[in-house]
């Protein structure tokens, strides 16, 4: 476990971006359908049980959340997508701020997109993906809730889903990730710290 990411804190909400702390530092976002484990992800990555809310009920959150490793580094938890019982005008309302967030954040250095390995690549999950791959934002698949498979299923999902990637959208990577057992927590945090600057 990386020391520096057990102390994040809640910074602020934002429903806009005008509301949004300067541009200075760096951010990471995570993005992902609802319920595909963005804030159960936090959490693990963190090593709090209660930094991000987590809910059974899809659609939750629907504030842009950001929480402070250290001052200028954040890591930010978007709002989900793709519950089809919010109210049309929040929905088309979200996917106008996330467009805007990842096409015109000057501080956001790297996008993990949760997805869950049972249900890869929703037509809002490629939409995600060409909009960070048209910013040409690093971006980084986090294949979650990987333990409710067999380890040589979830292994084909991976292998399925690198092939994808590589044909169709080379600026990504993935990797393996569970919040119940722990899978890829250290690649996780490997990956944060190369877009923060803590590498080397």
């Amino acid at each position: 476990m990386t020391q520096r990411y057990r102390h994040t804190h809640f910074l602020t909400s934002a429903n806009a971006l005008h509301q949004l702390p300067p541009e200075a530092g760096r951010e990471v976002a995570f993005a992902g359908r609802s319920n595909a484990g963005k804030s159960s992800a936090l959490n693990t990555l963190t090593a709090q049980r209660a930094l991000a809310r987590t809910s059974k009920t899809p659609g939750r959150t629907q504030l842009i959340n950001l929480f402070e490793v250290e001052p200028g580094v954040r890591l930010v938890d978007l709002p989900g997508y793709g519950y089809a019982k919010v109210p049309t005008a929040v929905r088309l309302h979200w996917q106008q701020v996330l467009s805007r967030y990842l096409e015109t954040r000057q501080v956001l250095v790297g996008l993990f997109l949760l997805m869950d390995i049972r249900h890869p690549f929703n037509p809002l999950d490629r939409q995600m993906l060409e909009w960070a791959g048209h910013r040409g934002l690093a971006t980084h698949v986090l294949l979650t809730k990987s333990d409710k498979l067999k380890r040589g299923a979830a292994m084909a999902a991976l292998q399925s889903v690198q092939r994808t990637l590589a044909s169709e959208l080379p600026h990504a990577s993935v990797q393996l990730f569970s919040s119940h057992d722990r899978t890829g927590v250290d690649e996780a945090h490997a990956r944060l710290d190369v877009w923060f600057g803590y590498a080397g």
